[in-house]
């Protein structure tokens, strides 16, 4: 449990208000276009994730990077699902990735776009390059075509393909379309350059044979384009003038050019060609962004499904608890830049907690209960003991949230390391002889206590002075620790549970070379039977609360009386800026 004196002075670090501006690269080209009339002032940014899993924090960074630079100046972010790979996509992919965008605080203002739309025109531009001779149908297989691409420094081998007539090639394309070749029998190449430096322009695949069913086409197609090849002309289809991309895409931004450059020559593009620009990923500690790992996680049962609050995806952070503001703030504070980097997963953190400090209404749990019996406790005339209600700040934060009540009665539950019988130094909770405050209720000092066989504590007695009614004593005295409790006659039962890191490792497999190595077992801890104040049966699912002196926990959105740790309450963040200096 946090110590009294750090737990009570929540949060401290600096709003996001304070924070300084970020460098953003991109928004300062977006300025130097628009003065210079490039795209003739038209800003047109896409957000283009492929529907194979569910969005994660590094993709928050993207959203906001393209969300946000189109509305500053005045343009239309869309959204393309680039649905170009029918093995691993799905509609439930699709509608959640829309849910996770709205809750971002990017709600569609008009209807999703996807590269499946645009299948027909593709295939009718790639005939067109076949025809001015710029691109072929080659019969070698997958290894054979890798070996033969070379490597840096080591030339390329062309195809015995490569210089097919253009008739036989149109023939064999539609042929591929019409499903009369096996998977692998034959793909459509670029015609490029077999020698050039940049590997991208070996002579890239342009179409592969997929005899598989599409979620929105359903068999209609027999072969699919890459990546590359519907990537750029999908961009030109849609105007788009910014069309941002994570650093590991630079080496294919030659190739995304030359794709845009034959068709400008050929009098095909709709508008100017739009330009590709890269920045650098976001990176988290303690943090696994891949989608196929997240994948093998939830399929390996290593976690709860892909909304598993130990999980970066957008749904395991929102389950968490996570303010979709703070992640938006984050992003906008580590900027947009080309040089990849790993921010600490506190820094997220600090975000997190700033916002929740200001918004959160502050509550009493206690998680691993100890039973408190006031002795000179007055009763009524049928010698039930008397309930009182005392009076509780909902927010020190905002004078706007108000008071609550809680009841006070004889029996309480207190945590259990808030009492020690042999107390080391500077110990200043509840222990024979002291006298220490109840939140909002009275001093209490501790006369005896009771314990089982193995000698564990499992129930205190303790006399309280009724003239400290509110925790305030009539002579002035002063006590040292201020503790939260919960009638036991008036709680109420839940789960609650804490999360650790679920990769153990600052850079997760930096050691092994494999992620799951860095797994920690224990990263999830499930408490029952916690005690909690009556005001918390009512929380609204999703909603984040304050437990007092032990950290910020969201009501689980599908199961009642589950709370989930969403962070602590000490600001590690600002414990790495002291270490630093």
């Amino acid at each position: 449990m946090a110590d009294p004196k750090t737990s009570n002075d929540p949060a401290a670090g600096t709003t996001s208000d304070e924070r300084p501006a970020a460098a953003n690269f991109v928004h300062d080209l977006a300025v130097e276009h628009a003065v210079q009339g490039t795209f003739g002032g038209r800003v047109v940014t896409r957000f283009p994730p492929e529907p194979n899993g569910f969005l994660h924090i590094g993709h928050a960074k993207a959203i906001t990077t393209d969300f946000e630079l189109a509305r500053e100046f005045e343009g239309v972010c869309n959204l393309r699902f680039d649905d170009t790979n029918p093995e691993t996509e799905d509609t439930s992919f699709v509608d959640g990735i829309i849910e996770d965008l709205a809750w971002l605080g990017y709600p569609l203002e008009r209807e999703p776009l996807f590269a499946s739309d645009y299948f027909g025109q593709l295939v009718r531009w790639a005939e067109l390059l076949v025809e001015h001779g710029l691109a072929y149908v080659d019969d070698q297989d997958g290894e054979t075509i890798s070996e033969q691409r070379g490597g840096y420094g080591n030339p390329g081998v062309e195809s015995p393909h490569r210089d097919r007539p253009v008739a036989e090639n149109l023939d064999l394309f539609a042929r591929m379309q019409a499903g009369e070749f096996g998977e692998g029998e034959r793909v459509l190449r670029a015609k490029i350059d077999m020698q050039h430096d940049n590997m991208q322009l070996r002579d890239p695949i342009m179409y592969r044979i997929r005899d598989k069913a599409h979620h929105r086409t359903g068999t209609t197609w027999k072969m699919y384009p890459t990546y590359d090849w519907a990537h750029g002309q999908s961009d030109a289809i849609e105007g788009i003038t910014h069309s941002l991309c994570s650093l590991e895409f630079d080496a294919h931004r030659a190739l995304y050019d030359w794709y845009l450059e034959q068709l400008r020559l050929l009098d095909l593009l709709p508008f100017e060609a739009p330009q590709q620009f890269e920045f650098a990923r976001l990176e988290l500690t303690h943090t696994v962004t891949s989608k196929r790992k997240l994948a093998k996680l939830v399929e390996d049962g290593v976690v709860d499904g892909w909304d598993d609050p130990r999980l970066p995806t957008l749904r395991g952070l929102r389950r968490r608890g996570y303010p979709a503001e703070s992640i938006r703030d984050f992003c906008a504070f580590i900027g947009v830049g080309k040089t990849n980097s790993r921010h600490e997963i506190e820094l997220l953190e600090s975000f997190i907690r700033t916002r929740l400090n200001k918004t959160a209404l502050r509550r009493m749990a206690v998680l691993d209960p100890l039973k408190v019996v006031i002795t000179n406790w007055p009763t009524d005339a049928d010698g039930a003991p008397i309930v009182e209600e005392v009076e509780l700040i909902n927010n020190p934060e905002n004078a706007d949230d108000g008071v609550r009540t809680a009841p006070f009665s004889g029996t309480l539950y207190i945590e259990q390391d808030d009492f020690m019988a042999d107390p080391p130094p500077k110990y200043y909770r509840l222990t024979p002889g002291r006298e220490v405050r109840l939140r909002g209720g009275y001093f209490v000092t501790a006369t005896g206590f009771e314990s089982d066989a193995d000698g564990n504590v499992t129930e205190v007695h303790v006399t309280y002075d009724p003239d400290t009614k509110g925790g305030n004593s009539s002579d002035g005295r002063k006590v040292k620790s201020t503790m939260h409790w919960v009638s036991a006659a008036h709680a109420v039962d839940a789960d609650v549970a804490l999360y650790e890191r679920l990769f153990s490792a600052e850079v997760p497999g930096a050691e092994t070379g494999d992620v799951f190595d860095d797994l920690d077992p224990n990263s999830m801890t499930v408490l029952r039977g916690c005690k909690l104040e009556p005001e918390l049966a009512d929380t609204a699912p999703g909603e984040v609360v304050q437990f007092e002196r032990l950290g910020y926990f969201a009501a689980d959105p599908r199961t009642p009386l589950l709370f989930h740790r969403t962070v602590g309450l000490r600001d590690e963040w600002a414990n790495i800026q002291k270490r630093k200096k």
